[in-house]
């Protein structure tokens, strides 16, 4: 689907990290794990509302603290919980804690927040769990509003499966992204829930960015129609609730899907190219789906015209002006902040897939994968990973790999990754966390979404069916590059 039918999403951006709606155990690194003798962990901030550098937040917003664990409730109040203009005092609010869900909220008293100002959240160490953990330090975090309130209810942008699939895995997550932000107090297993008609499917559920997710407590039953459910006590961070249930309908088959579960690229699964500085272009090139670049200038696209894409490239601003032909470009206000947010969107979703754990393969091959035929699974190198002859994954279309690789991703020319049993590209993540990132050389064919730290190279004639995804820049020279179906 694209960018301009979810036109909505850019509201605002709530990525960053994981808000669990259930009790799962979880840590941060910004909050340490020593919390002294007779602890395991610190109590952590597992995600906020809106998130870290959000922009473009309605001025009508609740602020959210979601916790890693139950929170006794005399510790958490106005003191200890405090929003205020960056560089500034407490601005006065009140405090609520959702103990089904570990999470905070503030609500300003009066009027709301001003309108393009800088806020800072603050939680201090005086908040302390039901078993008596505290954080290892204050936790801080950053967002800017617009300048409107949010009065228009969240809609739900799509669904996981979709309505009416057919053939879904009886081992895989049910989701629903919504149109913007939504406040993980009212994401439960009382307001999202599935059944087979006649009785409830028994699982939890978790907020992850602006994506509900329901996890069954075991495998669904086979070739049944089941139905989902999202009502209308779901609401967004102003409190705006759904204007009507959301329900769709879905037939297992009796696949078992292998492998991890897809990393949700959340609004940056909306391009097809997405980059923080740029992205270069040596004509001609044949890209298909929607590009865009933030916070650097538009202008870093301009050597992308609108001959060669079939789609619509968003700017940071509305600087960009191609070859004199901008009828494929979107700079608006609204479109700025869209691309800001899947930028955000990106960063949360590199943080996912590399924040995996227990891979099935560890330094396979020595990062040396020429030639060799990979099956599902979660491989993680702390090296490069060379691929100097073809490769193949092979599986099905309902299994999943995701590939961290601490170095670079270097393939030779005139070499192949290849999609074999019915494989498909937008179940292929390759994590690249290497100073270089990752070089597809001159005409080699490349599957999968690429989550780089730094730059994504496509050499003269590559082919990509995939997603680009850098926290660098792009680079292109006379490249096929196709979002995956």
């Amino acid at each position: 689907m694209g960018i301009f039918s979810k036109y909505s999403r850019s509201i605002m951006a709530f990525s960053i990290a994981l808000i669990s709606v259930s009790l799962v155990a979880c840590n941060d690194s910004n909050n340490g794990n020593n919390n002294g003798p007779g602890t395991t962990a610190a109590l952590t901030v597992m995600a906020t509302g809106p998130a870290a550098e959000a922009v473009g937040v309605a001025t009508n917003t609740l602020v959210t603290a979601t916790f890693s664990e139950a929170i006794s409730a005399a510790t958490l109040d106005s003191s200890s919980f405090t929003v205020g203009v960056t560089g500034g005092l407490p601005m006065t609010g009140s405090v609520s804690l959702d103990a089904d869900t570990n999470t905070g909220t503030f609500k300003t008293a009066g009027g709301g927040f001003s309108d393009s100002t800088a806020y800072t959240a603050v939680i201090t160490t005086a908040v302390e769990s039901a078993g008596g953990k505290s954080l290892a330090g204050n936790y801080e975090w950053s967002f800017t509003t617009g300048v409107s309130v949010d009065s228009t209810p969240p809609v739900v942008i799509s669904t996981d499966p979709e309505d009416t699939a057919t053939d879904v895995a009886i081992n895989r997550n049910i989701s629903a992204d919504f149109s913007e932000a939504m406040n993980a107090a009212s994401i439960n297993s009382s307001t999202f829930s599935i059944t087979d008609g006649s009785s409830p499917v028994i699982g939890t559920v978790e907020l992850t960015g602006s994506t509900a997710v329901f996890t069954p407590e075991n495998n669904l039953a086979t070739s049944t129609l089941y139905t989902a459910t999202l009502n209308t006590d779901v609401t967004d961070l102003a409190a705006v609730a759904l204007a009507a249930d959301e329900v769709w309908t879905f037939t297992t088959g009796d696949a078992v899907a292998q492998g991890p579960e897809p990393v949700n690229l959340r609004t940056a699964g909306d391009f097809v190219i997405l980059t923080k500085t740029g992205i270069t272009n040596v004509p001609v090139s044949a890209i298909t789906g929607d590009i865009g670049s933030s916070p650097i200038t538009a202008a870093a696209m301009d050597n992308v015209s609108c001959t060669e894409i079939t789609g619509t490239i968003y700017g940071s601003d509305a600087a960009y002006s191609g070859s004199g032909d901008v009828t494929c470009f979107a700079g608006a206000a609204p479109d700025n902040t869209l691309v800001a947010n899947a930028v955000l969107d990106m960063g949360t979703a590199y943080a996912d897939a590399s924040g995996r754990t227990t891979p099935d393969y560890t330094e396979l091959h020595a990062g040396d994968v020429s030639g060799k035929t990979l099956v599902p699974g979660l491989y993680k190198w702390g090296t490069n990973v060379l691929i100097n002859t073809d490769v193949t994954l092979s599986g099905g279309a309902n299994d999943v790999w995701i590939f961290q690789v601490a170095g670079d991703v270097l393939q030779a020319s005139n070499t192949q990754v290849s999609l074999t049993g019915g494989a498909l590209a937008k179940n292929v993540f390759w994590q690249v966390g290497g100073g270089t990132g990752v070089v597809i050389d001159t005409g080699a064919t490349f599957n999968g979404v690429v989550l780089a730290e730094k730059a994504v190279s496509v050499k003269t004639g590559a082919t990509v069916n995939g997603r680009l995804l850098s926290q660098t820049a792009v680079t292109l020279q006379g490249n096929t590059v196709t979002q995956p179906e």
